[in-house]
């Protein structure tokens, strides 16, 4: 069968925008060759892929700068990307678009142990900066579970969680300041660390945390850095079932205690690990909890005590207790595991991304068992109880027909489950395109109206990551005129691998 010849005009395109491009950061830094844009087709989510017209990496800020002031004036759609750990399809790249990777960005610029401020590029990972001043006896607290990998300009993009988020706050609450490039290429500086807060100044800041790079690309981040605590402990709490394990989740926050973490795992998530690290859980458990608590030791002794009891009076069938760090670091590798262990049942997985109302956990975890018998896919679940931020594992075949539209469907139906149990549509992961037709049945026309507006402020020629979040692309010249499409395309017009 004869391949489809690529469009000549196309071909055009691209040769034209890569010249102009490689003026600005080189030959080495555009990517044009079909073979070598391939790897940039998606994000973490890879049911939905789009190759890039062009992949361009700039070195500098004055780089980045250039290329966004060329993409505008060559009215060039541009999508940002990090290390592409997106489950949203945030970063899924545009066949019109030129696709921008910050990975070249990625010093740490400054430490001050004084002010515990560290200034980083957007390229750095997570856990760099942490690993980076640890021996001053700090560390950066959100830690998503892709921290290895994940960018903190990524993670500054989705307001990422992890973890440690139940006690010491997403990414929003460890930003001091921020260092951005709008699509024009002019540069702004926002925040405390780089203008010393201004009494009664717009938030731009927090605007800017979690906008999914439709507004700016972040250059330069201030983060706050945390002393390390002086003592962690974790403990294990293995359940005779789902309920008892929600249960204990609230009666825990209830007894007056915040958690460092406070995680979920279900019977499925334990068998996938268990044969992942050859270590097994009691045969009795359908949901292990796991605590973890920091503080001085004296607190964290007098908070094990009541955590242990309050497991006790829910029905714990074994409570494990970390006793050294290297205990600690066992318990918590059970989690950190869960979702390449689950990758070994099934030959695709779709893991989506909801919040709610902790008292709604056995609700919404009953629903989806539910939903399961519906579209006839198993699912298992593992995420951050505490908060009740839940991520469904769905797991299905690409190979049969249908498959994935029922995985879709049976997230976009979990989703829905949890905004109609008073919660929201995500709660780490961001909209993107996975999440992006539901948006109407949280917000109503005129709440992404409001949205739209800031966009438009922004980015009027709507070039930064358009398609991305809102269920409709307005056009910003005729805003008035701007009218909500309100059906459920179930991801319809997405690219699909």
């Amino acid at each position: 069968m004869q391949m489809p010849q690529p469009d000549q005009s196309v071909i055009n395109r691209r040769e034209t925008l890569a010249a102009g491009l490689t003026r600005i950061v080189g030959a080495q830094w555009v990517i044009v060759d079909e073979a070598e844009r391939r790897p940039y087709q998606c994000d973490g989510i890879t049911a939905y892929m789009a190759m890039p017209l062009l992949v361009v990496l700039p070195g500098s800020t004055d780089e980045l700068r250039q290329v966004l002031r060329f993409c505008h004036d060559n009215a060039v759609k541009v999508v940002p990307r990090g290390s592409g750990t997106s489950l949203s399809g945030g970063a899924l790249p545009l066949e019109d678009g030129v696709l921008l990777v910050t990975s070249r960005l990625c010093e740490i610029l400054s430490i001050d142990r004084e002010n515990r401020v560290a200034r980083v590029q957007p390229g750095v990972p997570n856990i760099k900066i942490s690993e980076a001043v640890h021996h001053l006896g700090l560390c950066y607290m959100p830690d998503p579970s892709s921290q290895l990998i994940s960018t903190i300009g990524g993670n500054v993009a989705e307001n990422s969680g992890g973890v440690h988020c139940l006690k010491y706050g997403v990414t929003a609450n460890h930003i001091l300041g921020i260092e951005a490039v709008l699509i024009t290429g002019e540069v702004i500086r926002l925040g405390g660390a780089f203008l010393g807060g201004a009494e009664g100044e717009l938030d731009l800041m927090g605007v800017l945390t979690g906008s999914e790079g439709l507004l700016a690309v972040v250059t330069e981040i201030a983060v706050r850095l945390e002393p390390l605590p002086e003592v962690a402990r974790v403990i294990s709490m293995s359940f005779p079932s789902v309920e008892k394990a929600c249960e204990c989740v609230g009666a825990i926050i209830g007894a007056g205690i915040i958690p460092a973490g406070l995680e979920f795992m279900d019977r499925k998530v334990l068998d996938a690990v268990a044969a992942l690290i050859r270590e097994s859980f009691d045969s009795r458990t359908e949901a292990l909890l796991l605590c973890e608590l920091d503080g001085t030791a004296v607190e964290v002794d007098a908070l094990v005590q009541v955590v242990n009891d309050v497991a006790r009076s829910q029905g714990a069938i074994e409570t494990k207790v970390s006793t050294t760090q290297e205990e600690r670091e066992r318990i918590w590798s059970s989690r950190k595991l869960a979702f390449s262990a689950i990758g070994k049942l099934c030959p695709d997985y779709y893991c989506t991304d909801g919040t709610i109302p902790r008292n709604k956990l056995p609700e919404v975890l009953n629903k989806m068992a539910q939903l399961s018998e519906q579209y006839g896919l198993d699912y298992a679940n593992c995420f951050h109880a505490g908060d009740g931020n839940l991520h469904p594992i769905i797991m299905y075949d690409a190979a049969k027909p249908g498959d994935l539209e029922k995985a879709e469907a049976f997230g976009a139906d979990v989703l829905i489950a949890c905004v109609d149990a008073g919660g929201v549509l995500s709660g780490e992961h961001g909209v993107g395109v996975e999440k992006r037709d539901l948006m109407t049945h949280q917000f109503s026309e005129i709440d992404l109206q409001q949205q739209q507006m800031v966009k438009c402020a922004f980015d009027p020629g709507e070039l930064l990551n358009p398609g991305k979040v809102f269920p409709t692309t307005c056009r910003c010249a005729e805003f008035g005129r701007m009218h909500v499409h309100k059906g459920n395309l179930r991801f319809a017009d997405i690219p699909r691998f």
